[in-house]
């Protein structure tokens, strides 16, 4: 009996073992780079020649982009010698959807050819912060479910603070504190005053507004698709009403929302904000050197966090 049980293990043994081939007997032919000084320089070199045109295309490039930036954090008001950061408060909580108005003038020296595209930048907002960057409800964005957001927004989930309020259209800390400042940018010359008209579409990636963003049904029909929600805790509108004039850029769809929701990597930062329309003279080519005035409709604060604005 012993004798035998030996025998049937020894024959399971050898039905188990791998075939005598060169690849399963790992016995396949192979080849290793050995790296030396003079395999590896003459490589940089080649690699480095290559790179020299890219570079110079680059840099001319870079070059003849035209920029013109203006800081108006502490702009004054136009309706006294107030500035605006001190009429609307350090943060969020006290300006309570409060507005300033303030003009900047600066001169343009060259001109700027067309196309021409709005930025507004920010300084120190850590868009990049973990619990930043995740409070957001894809599934919310993409007009899933509305009234149903994900517990990643809390504390900008819901109205209270347990979770069983009614839901923010859209949650989260990221859509809470959207950029919230307008700019109307004015040509002066010496015959009249002209306003510099700007289409607030195509400012957003088509990935992001075709793949990331839709609104809930009826889509015709928004105030209804939003029934059983509330706008966001520091929003002077609700996400319907973003832009009333055009439909198909309203709601989810809104591109400045869209911009926004795509956080930057790093504090110091800009977002596309407007479009020039090159259709109209004296803009058909640019914008011409000469006098500039933005109206500004401040209404985003910043002190807070020792952030700054500026109109790029």
């Amino acid at each position: 009996m012993y004798y035998n049980n030996i025998r049937f293990l020894s024959a399971d043994t050898e039905a188990r073992k791998p075939s005598d081939s060169n690849f399963k007997q790992q016995r396949l032919p192979a080849w290793q780079p050995i790296l030396t000084a003079g395999t590896v320089l003459p490589m940089f070199f080649v690699i480095g020649i290559l790179f020299i045109p890219i570079g110079i295309g680059l840099l001319v490039t870079s070059n003849n982009v035209v920029e013109h930036i203006e800081d108006y954090t502490d702009c004054n008001s136009e309706s006294g010698n107030r500035t605006c950061a001190d009429i609307i408060g350090p943060d969020m909580v006290s300006s309570n959807g409060s507005t300033c108005i303030c003009r900047i003038r600066f001169k343009l020296a060259i001109e700027m050819p067309a196309p021409v595209y709005i930025y507004y930048g920010l300084t120190n907002f850590y868009q990049n912060h973990r619990r930043y960057v995740k409070s957001r409800d894809d599934n919310q964005l993409l007009g899933k479910d509305v009234t149903k957001v994900s517990k990643d927004c809390a504390p900008f989930d819901t109205t209270e603070p347990d979770g069983q309020g009614t839901p923010y259209a859209p949650c989260g800390a990221i859509a809470n504190s959207m950029f919230s400042d307008s700019f109307d940018l004015f040509f002066e010359n010496e015959e009249n005053h002209t306003n510099v008209k700007v289409d607030n579409t195509g400012i957003a990636w088509p990935t992001d507004k075709n793949a990331k963003f839709d609104n809930p049904e009826p889509k015709n029909d928004l105030p209804t698709a939003f029934m059983g929600t509330v706008k966001p805790l520091y929003w002077s509108q609700p996400v319907y009403e973003l832009d009333a004039k055009n439909p198909a850029n309203n709601g989810y769809k809104n591109e400045d929302l869209i911009v926004w929701m795509r956080t930057a990597a790093l504090p110091n930062f800009r977002k596309l904000h407007r479009r020039v329309k090159h259709t109209d003279s004296p803009f058909q080519k640019g914008l011409p050197s000469g006098d500039y005035t933005v109206r500004i409709q401040y209404s985003y604060p910043v002190k807070s966090f020792q952030g700054t604005k500026t109109f790029i």
